[in-house]
């Protein structure tokens, strides 16, 4: 099967973080390590933290700023100065970057009327995307397609050519699904499973589709499960007769069916009944059989990768001390990334985890912090996944020292951005870390009953 690699990426695009990015393009020459005062602390820790506000503005436009700059610790210490309403705003808010979409609908929704008459376009914006998202992450796909119809009935004309792209994905697609059930979990006891990397060197691991075995590749935080139509003829899966036309970033018409697949089965114990998969056509994937997205792996619980093709799982809600108290960082769903905040208490900087893209990169975010660490000239660099934006300017770090909850891992030669790209996904935060950087280490856990991002260095 041919690789369409935009297509690829374009079904990254309403959620969160995803499946390729770019291959490995121009890598900077010029090598400049980063001085650090202290060894264990995040680049940036002391210096002034970017927020994009300044001093004597209101309280509401700032915690607007807060949460575009995913200042979430910071919003989360100012609602109580905000009035009642807008703190509970926020509050729901902050529960969808949880992961609490159940919280976050029973706080919203409440709100709908009184922001929608109140005139606040930007509040209306942000209340009825992030129900949308909570919809759509708690498998009420009927009510999440209605949800992304009125917001895009509502905005769309006031929405950013990236913002326009992000909402593309869930108005055509989620309509083909509505009249599917809510897939449930069978529970299970912890398990081990062997794993494989494909030839992307991504994941992938052994399903059984209505007893018949395959191997899916894994995506922590891909917004769908997808299913070739292959696999789906194999198991006599019923397909709808409805499709969806989907733009890739090359402008390619992509044509999308959906299904649902009564039992799946991951790892030969955890099983899944009534998931919800759309069909892409053989000759548009890389040889893939199917991808587990984030309605699938979330149901995994906590999912630790390990150096020795193992994934070690732990499913269920209920948790015991030792899952409680694992530590490790804070992470946090945030439409189209995946958010994690790494460096000291209180000195936390938010970084991008891209378990499906390539390469790992730091933005000018971190280069302003650091510009006098830089000396000579950069040289160009493409962005990854960025195929609109021409390569820019970049020096290479030499030497990284990430702080994750309380382990340090150190990162080499990645490439500072020096300017914005005008991408707020990228701008917003200080750096991207990829599978290359995943790939060192000697595991990681997703553990999605805590948000928390745990690592292990290899030994």
């Amino acid at each position: 099967m041919r690789f369409d690699l935009n297509w690829v990426r374009k079904l990254r695009g309403f959620a969160w973080v995803g499946l390729i990015a770019a291959t490995v393009s121009a890598r900077a020459q010029q090598s400049v390590p980063v001085p650090q005062t202290d060894p264990n602390a995040l680049p940036g820790q002391g210096a002034q933290v970017h927020t994009g506000h300044a001093s004597g503005i209101d309280v509401s436009t700032r915690m607007r700023a807060l949460l575009a700059d995913h200042e979430y610790f910071k919003l989360a210490d100012g609602l109580d100065q905000l009035p009642p309403e807008q703190a509970q705003l926020y509050r729901g808010v902050l529960a969808n970057r949880d992961n609490d979409p159940k919280k976050s609908i029973e706080i919203l929704e409440p709100l709908i009327e009184k922001v929608s008459a109140s005139g606040d376009r930007e509040q209306e914006k942000l209340l009825r995307k992030t129900l949308a998202e909570d919809y759509a992450r708690e498998g009420d796909l009927l009510k999440a397609a209605k949800a992304y119809e009125v917001f895009s009935g509502r905005f769309w004309g006031k929405l950013s050519e990236s913002e326009q792209d992000e909402m593309e994905l869930p108005l055509r697609l989620l309509p083909l699904a509505v009249d599917n059930p809510v897939m449930t979990v069978e529970p299970c006891e912890p398990f081990s499973m062997q794993v494989s990397k494909n030839a992307l060197g991504l994941t992938d691991v052994p399903v059984f589709v209505d007893a018949h075995p395959h191997r899916w590749m894994l995506d922590p935080t891909a917004p769908f499960n997808l299913i070739s139509r292959s696999v789906a003829r194999e198991v006599g899966l019923k397909v709808s007769d409805a499709s969806a036309t989907v733009n890739t970033l090359t402008g390619k018409p992509m044509t999308v069916h959906a299904t649902l697949i009564p039992r799946i089965t991951i790892g030969g114990r955890l099983t899944l009944r009534n998931l919800t998969a759309f069909v892409f056509e053989d000759k548009d994937y890389f040889d893939a059989q199917g991808v587990l997205g984030f309605p699938a792996v979330s149901a995994l619980g906590s999912l630790t990768i390990t150096g020795n093709a193992t994934i070690e799982v732990h499913p269920g809600k209920d948790l015991d001390a030792d899952a409680r108290n694992a530590g490790g960082a804070r992470f946090f769903l945030d439409g189209e990334q995946l958010i994690v905040a790494l460096g000291p208490t209180g000195s936390e900087r938010m970084f991008a985890v891209d378990a499906g893209g390539q390469q790992s990169y730091l933005t000018s975010r971190y280069y302003s912090e650091h510009s006098k660490s830089f000396g000579g000239k950069p040289e160009l660099f493409t962005v990854p996944g960025a195929e609109k934006v021409p390569p820019q300017p970049a020096y290479t770090a030499e030497t990284l020292p990430l702080l994750v909850g309380g382990t340090r891992v150190d990162a080499h030669f990645l490439q500072v951005l020096t300017a914005p790209l005008g991408q707020a996904a990228i701008d917003d935060v200080y750096g991207v870390l990829g599978v290359d950087w995943l790939d060192q280490l000697g595991s990681y856990t997703f553990d999605y009953r805590t948000m928390r991002f745990r690592v292990k260095n290899r030994e």
